[in-house]
């Protein structure tokens, strides 16, 4: 063997992958929605993680060799939303933290770990989300024209004493707020990559590498944009408007191709599994869900838009016993009122029922994964941590030749 060679090869063998991942080309990820997305898990949720045998590969993951949360090396994000206002950034190695406030994470922390862990290259993760933000309104793409009111709306403003020219210039205004927002925040990220990824050279490169769209609560409730929503076709509109923001992103980023997951909705579980109470929702629920679902069936957005169900990482045990809390709760109420009890007594008497109403494991579960209300994913990090892992799987998937 030649000497030159020889050093050569032995200079290789000295490289491990994390170095050599480091001469690949940045790939960047731009995570955008709602409350969803920003993230309302608790760090203290990770526990209910590592009591599902299913999971805990995925806790392990997420913790450092003394179960802390992980801080990834070559994995960089710059966020939106988790700050005190809309355009304050928070940026750095991505760890937990970067959820909707510093003790919370949304999807964003699996999708990063997953999407380096899958790729093998250095990652990095622009993420604009927004609590409470409609598609129909503040994220509503150019090519979808202005919000119409429909003269159903128009009649209730009468009917209200409003002024419909006042209404209309407010809508106006609203409108593509957070679109303009989102697609300005990812330009200025990567004009100046260097400023949020300071190991990145320009001779590394770097490729637009996908799209996650996890939105949807605030169309879904909103009965004056979709007053049909509980019949089939009553959010066609959604659907329309969603394929319009799929296109201009393409547009505004110069980038035709760019694959897009989008996260349906999943509150719940699935449908077919509702139960009694939820029978009212399930309709208004599947529907909305199906109109999330319908571009990515579009011919043009066949093999570059790819659909991940959140109903699927939904956690059934969790929510059966929270279900029977709420239960109990009531029913400590209704005693607490016939017999006059003091808040302090009812209290006592909640705890004292809980404790023969539900099991211990129910207790458990309760206790170390759930955080936030139901429509947060009731802030589980188990259930928002699958979602970023199957966001980061779709993309991973629709880069692949």
């Amino acid at each position: 063997m030649k000497p030159f060679l020889s050093i050569l090869l032995a200079l290789g063998s000295l490289l491990t992958p994390l170095q050599a991942a480091d001469k690949k080309p940045l790939r960047i990820y731009i995570l955008a929605g709602q409350s969803n997305m920003q993230g309302h898990a608790k760090i203290s949720t990770f526990e209910h993680i590592g009591m599902d045998p299913a999971t805990a590969p995925m806790l392990a993951e997420m913790t450092d060799k003394d179960g802390k949360p992980k801080v990834c090396e070559h994995v960089w994000i710059s966020a939106l939303g988790c700050g005190k206002d809309d355009r304050e950034e928070k940026s750095g190695r991505l760890t937990a933290g970067f959820g909707a406030t510093a003790e919370k994470i949304g999807p964003e922390f699996t999708f990063g770990l997953y999407t380096e862990k899958l790729s093998g290259s250095p990652i990095l993760l622009i993420k604009t989300a927004w609590g409470g933000k409609s598609l129909n309104t503040d994220f509503r793409p150019p090519s979808a024209g202005p919000y119409v009111f429909s003269e159903r709306q128009l009649a209730a403003f009468q009917k209200q004493g409003k002024d419909v020219a006042s209404m209309k210039a407010e809508k106006e205004k609203a409108t593509g707020v957070y679109y303009r927002l989102m697609i300005e925040h990812v330009k200025a990220v990567l004009g100046d990559l260097k400023r949020v990824v300071p190991d990145y050279e320009a001779a590394q490169g770097f490729e637009l590498s996908g799209f996650a769209w996890v939105q949807g609560w605030n169309d879904m409730v909103d009965g004056d944009t979709y007053p049909e929503r509980d019949k089939p076709g009553g959010y066609d509109a959604y659907s329309t408007t969603l394929a319009h923001f799929i296109r201009d992103v393409r547009r505004d980023l110069n980038a035709p191709k760019l694959p897009f997951a989008i996260g349906v909705l999943g509150v719940g579980g699935p449908t077919n599994l509702y139960g009694p109470e939820e029978q009212r929702y399930k309709a208004t629920h599947q529907n909305f869900r199906d109109a999330m679902a319908a571009p990515a069936k579009l011919p043009e957005f066949k093999g570059n838009v790819a659909n991940v169900l959140m109903e699927t990482y939904w956690d059934a045990e969790l929510s059966a016993a929270k279900a029977k809390d709420n239960a109990v709760k009531k029913e400590a109420k209704t005693v607490a009122t016939e017999t006059k009890l003091n808040p302090k007594q009812e209290t006592e008497l909640y705890q004292k029922l809980r404790g023969t109403k539900l099991s211990e494991r129910e207790r458990r579960v309760m206790d170390a994964g759930i955080s936030n209300l139901e429509f947060h994913y009731l802030g589980s990090a188990k259930i928002l941590g699958g979602v970023g892992k199957g966001l980061a799987e779709a993309l991973v998937e629709l880069n692949k030749p």
